[in-house]
């Protein structure tokens, strides 16, 4: 009797990238509902002409985050495993097969050697999927021999770019991020020469790795950090590398600001001006809530304020950011105005804020449904701090002197 033979085994059509048309190693969706792989459509939206889905056309935003696909990553994988020896696809699915640990063992050990090529295999696994970087992540020593490679005074400035890379990939648990910083003490000093170079993409990953470790490390780092550090963070907001390293660098000032002497140092790094430039800038939902976080923490210091009033747009454009972009971004934006009503009301300042607009959206802010409770409290105690100066001003409507009577 005649035997049939076995089918060759196929990629399934749901498992293929419509950029690439290769088996998808990092499945990502798009807001669109396609998955693509993660490598393909990034490539494809680094072009600015194409801000939209591949497959649907439908327009996308700018700085547009890439939700994993973890469902069918996980499809994927499965399969791989699946498929037989010596089929036509083996050659395919042999890479997303997870690297054996021992492997991982042998590369890591070249890398403590601050090897570029072992570095670079390192941060493929990071990167190349779930699992992968999962036993990267449980491997012994991993973290210390990277950050050895960052701080070492004999690792080239390529090696030192890859081991931030690798670093800025994984996930590092907290303790073990106090541990790095407790035993390298030259860290930040490291890192503020990765800020510096003109390699934009270690830039992005180095000012990720802050915000990591500024998340929760002690806070005598934090506050030992010096100026020249804070400046290079500051820089990535200014440089606007890409909207991934805006955030992070906002991030981390963030965590960065509560501890008053930092904050003047970051005032002092010119941070104000540059926040102030990226809202001119009209950023994005969350680049812009992000702004006014820190912000509002910089106004909570004298030369905070200083900065924000001495420039000709501060006033302008935080008022302007008040119901227009999200409540979120309104209660900051009306948080940052109360501190320069209550500590840096000038004459000069009350007459910038009635003529540029700021008083009318406070007055707006109480009325609106948009607004919070939160909100429109900080909005009442303003309007109600200076409605002496305000009610005499021609600049105001009648919302004002309604609400405000003499």
């Amino acid at each position: 009797m005649e035997t049939m033979a076995s089918a060759p085994a196929e990629v399934p059509s749901y498992f293929v990238c419509p950029i690439s048309l290769q088996l998808m190693r990092d499945p990502v969706t798009l807001p669109t509902g396609i998955s693509y792989d993660r490598a393909a459509i990034a490539r494809w939206l680094a072009v600015p002409a194409r801000r939209a889905c591949p497959v649907t056309r439908q327009p996308l935003e700018p700085g547009l985050e890439l939700t994993p696909n973890h469902t069918l990553r996980r499809l994927i994988h499965s399969w791989a495993v699946s498929v037989s020896p010596g089929s036509a696809v083996e050659e395919e699915v042999a890479a997303l097969r997870p690297v054996p640990r021992d492997e991982i063992a042998l590369v890591l050990s070249d890398a403590a050697a601050a090897q570029v090529g072992a570095l670079r295999k390192l941060r493929e696994l990071a990167l190349e999927c779930e699992e992968s970087r999962a036993m990267l992540e449980s491997q012994d020593g991993v973290f210390d021999v990277l950050s050895r490679v960052v701080t070492s005074a004999i690792a080239c400035s390529t090696a030192r770019d890859e081991a931030v890379g690798v670093l800025a990939s994984l996930r590092i648990p907290e303790q073990v991020r106090v541990g790095v910083v407790a035993r390298h003490g030259n860290l930040a000093e490291s890192l503020t020469a990765v800020l510096r170079s003109s390699n934009l993409e270690s830039r992005a990953q180095a000012v990720q790795l802050v915000r990591t470790l500024a998340d929760a490390v002690a806070p005598a780092w934090v506050i030992g950090l010096d100026a020249e550090f804070l400046a290079e963070v500051v820089r990535v907001v200014r440089d606007s590398i890409s909207t991934r390293a805006t955030k992070a660098s906002l991030h981390g000032l963030a965590a960065l600001c509560p501890y008053g002497r930092n904050r003047v140092k970051i005032v002092g790094a010119g941070a104000v001006p540059a926040l102030v430039e990226l809202l001119l800038d009209e950023p994005e939902r969350r680049v812009c809530e992000l702004a006014l976080v820190v912000l509002d923490r910089l106004c909570t210091c004298a030369e905070g304020r200083a900065e924000l009033v001495a420039h000709a747009a501060g006033m302008a454009v935080v008022g302007k950011k008040v119901l227009r972009v999200s409540d979120a971004a309104s209660e900051r934006a009306v948080r940052v105005l109360r501190s320069v009503a209550r500590h840096a009301a000038t004459p000069a300042v009350l007459q910038e804020m009635a003529q540029c607009g700021v008083v009318g959206r406070l007055c707006l802010a109480l009325r609106s449904e948009q607004c919070g409770v939160k909100t429109k409290e900080k909005a009442h105690e303003v309007l109600k701090l200076h409605s002496r100066v305000w009610r005499a001003s021609p600049c105001l409507s009648p919302n004002f002197l309604a609400l405000y009577p003499s």
